[in-house]
């Protein structure tokens, strides 16, 4: 599963990317962060720690991606390495707003 998802990966990114920067190229540097995505997967972690692993991991693999670019990148291709991120950060806090109730102390209800 998670050789064909690189290979997809590297294929799209290779459409989206100047010619200059070839699939072989974004292999390369997508490469780790699919493996480590893997394991993480196969140890069965967390699922929002996965997510934020995930996150990290593609954003990591983006900046790989600019610093091997021979040409610079669209600037949509930059911003689309924090899509995943802003995505996780937006769900997880929208988790906590959902949950603020619990943490919130009962007011109490005597006076003086």
């Amino acid at each position: 599963m998670f050789a064909a998802l690189w290979l997809l990966a590297s294929m799209v990114l290779d459409a989206l990317t100047p010619k200059e920067l070839t699939a072989m190229m974004i292999a390369i540097a997508i490469g780790p962060a699919i493996v480590i995505t893997a394991v993480f997967y196969y140890l069965r972690c967390p699922r929002t720690d996965f997510a934020v692993m995930f996150a990290a991991l593609w954003l990591i693999s983006d900046i790989a991606i600019a610093f091997i670019s021979p040409k610079e990148l669209p600037h949509f291709l930059i911003a689309l390495g924090f899509v995943p991120a802003l995505l996780i950060g937006i769900v997880l806090h929208w988790q906590r707003f959902q949950r603020r109730h619990e943490r919130l102390p009962v007011p109490s209800v005597k006076r003086g």
